[in-house]
């Protein structure tokens, strides 16, 4: 019967241990800014659905401070442009649609758009964009623009973490809205 060589019976394992435990811990990272998905249906059979991230406030200052009002300034990610907020963390916050919708009484197709924001201290653009693969607002591009709404922002109770929601449901309406801090930046959505 052979022995096994301690050394080599050594490296194997130690090898085995370190591969294991950092395949494991990836799972384990946390990130700041959690994903979030909420769906509405309206109608018969009209699904909207909007994936994004969700930034703490922190005690930070967040309207006119962290998100800029109008678009943020150019910096090395942007390629020199300026761009809109990313209404949201991370990668692109989105919006799904399976049937064409009206929103705010405009024609948006069915399709998976981007959403963006310039925001202001009264009144806001939202931004619907054909790009939706892409990491925050810095590869923003406006010819790719598939609808432009302006919206009023409302007050609201403290939100620390950004989320989106539904409210006023119908059979054939609903207001989508985002939620942070203690604004509420609402969008009419009918059949």
């Amino acid at each position: 019967m052979k022995r096994s060589n301690p050394t080599i019976t050594f490296l194997v394992s130690l090898f085995i241990i370190l591969v294991s435990n950092n395949s494991f811990g990836q799972g384990n990272q946390v990130r700041p800014s959690q994903k979030s998905s909420i769906t509405q249906y309206v109608g018969v059979d009209t699904q909207i659905t909007i994936n994004y991230s969700r930034p703490a406030v922190k005690g930070r200052v967040v309207w006119g401070n962290m998100v800029p009002y109008g678009l943020a300034s150019a910096d090395k990610y942007s390629n020199g442009k300026a761009f809109p907020w990313r209404a949201g963390a991370n990668e692109n916050t989105t919006i799904e649609l399976n049937n064409e919708v009206k929103i705010e009484g405009s024609t948006l197709g069915a399709g998976k758009y981007s959403i963006h924001m310039i925001p202001s201290k009264t009144d806001w653009v939202i931004i619907f964009n054909k790009n939706n693969n892409q990491w925050g607002s810095f590869s923003y591009d406006e010819s790719a623009d598939a609808l432009r709404i302006t919206v009023t922002p409302i007050e609201g109770h403290f939100e620390e973490f950004l989320s989106y929601n539904f409210g006023n449901i119908t059979e054939s309406s609903v207001v989508a809205y985002l939620h942070w801090e203690k604004l509420k930046i609402p969008f009419q959505i009918n059949l």
